[in-house]
């Protein structure tokens, strides 16, 4: 009897040591590279006409629009909040952008649409988004053959409420 107690002990001990052993690393191998995002995710590609200086200044421009205006009127609780709400205001988006076009005396207009596309992989300060097929708010400024300002509707990476994802584990330890 004292001989199976001994052989249980030491077999849970040696249970317990590849569960330390196997597990413990697997759960902060997770943690290592917490901050990408492999969610659904609504993005935001404003494309200049142009590279000139002026059309890439009236770019950002139109971005700072953009930026305001998704802040103070888009819902954006959870992706499709967020595509139904922008899907809504379409029009409205354009006629913002053409209306900063106007204002800076550009004659070109400016298209909003919802699409589908590729976009290789960008890191937004702290959060990584790999490359693949998202939706996508596109706005188009004239030509739309410049340099492009990118950005992440859902979840709102762009608007200072950049989501970060936490570990219990890396918590609990004192490493987020």
């Amino acid at each position: 009897m004292k001989n199976l107690r001994c052989v249980v002990k030491k077999l849970v001990c040696v249970l317990l040591s590849g569960m330390i052993f196997f597990c413990i690393p697997s759960i902060f191998c997770g943690c290592i590279d917490n901050n990408k995002y492999d969610g659904e995710l609504l993005r935001l590609h404003i494309r200049a006409n142009s590279n000139s200086q002026t059309d890439q200044s009236v770019k950002l421009k139109v971005r700072d629009a953009v930026n305001e205006y998704v802040c103070a009127n888009v819902h954006k609780s959870t992706f499709d909040e967020a595509y139904a709400d922008i899907e809504t205001r379409l029009n409205e988006l354009t006629e913002l952008a053409d209306k900063v076009l106007r204002e800076n005396g550009f004659d070109y207009g400016a298209a909003a649409r919802l699409t589908n596309e590729y976009f290789p992989s960008r890191k937004y300060e702290d959060a990584v988004v790999p490359e693949g097929y998202y939706d996508a708010l596109i706005i188009e400024l004239g030509a739309a053959e410049g340099d492009n300002w990118w950005c992440v509707i859902y979840p709102p990476l762009c608007y200072g409420e950049g989501f970060k994802y936490k570990s219990f584990f890396a918590e609990l330890f004192g490493s987020t």
